[in-house]
């Protein structure tokens, strides 16, 4: 993906040079060129063609907002509620993911995401262990957590 990156990049450049004007339209132009080119290449370049894993982080972004935004609002209607019923708790996610990267990033977008804290992660890296504010059933918040952040971690990453 850098490789390609990079001579999407040198491809920018030489159109601008080329072109004669230095200006940000003109690069903006020679990298659209350059992602025509590179895609259009792509047979003979090495790995798949990087936008779709870009594609791919910006859903993941986008999904880690939607995240926040619905976790804040239940947070809210917790914290405003006068008698909460609030059951704390710790429960163990088991995780399908391998590397230290995507296992810290899963635990980060879990702790960033109001209302769980990833507590720790085993010594074989197969489970993470997550402090939840309110826990209904443990259940559905491990397949919540598995089909979103870990699904989109495991497209991105691989």
């Amino acid at each position: 993906m850098a490789f390609q990156i990079v001579i999407n990049l040198i491809i920018a450049f030489m159109w601008m040079f080329l072109s004669e004007s230095y200006s940000v339209p003109s690069f903006i132009a020679g990298y659209l060129w350059g992602i025509l080119l590179l895609f259009l290449l792509r047979r003979f370049v090495p790995d798949t063609f990087y936008l779709r894993r870009v594609i791919k982080i910006v859903r993941l972004i986008l999904l880690f907002i939607k995240e926040l935004f619905s976790s804040n609002m239940d947070i809210v209607k917790l914290v405003y509620t006068p008698k909460p019923d609030v059951e704390p708790g710790i429960f163990e996610l088991p995780t399908e993911l391998k590397s230290n990267w995507e296992i810290t990033l899963l635990a980060n977008l879990i702790s960033l995401t109001p209302g769980t804290l990833s507590v720790a992660v085993s010594r074989d890296n197969t489970k993470l262990f997550i402090h939840a504010m309110h826990i209904d059933d443990s259940d559905a918040s491990i397949l919540s957590i598995k089909n979103t952040f870990e699904k989109a971690i495991m497209e991105v990453t691989r």
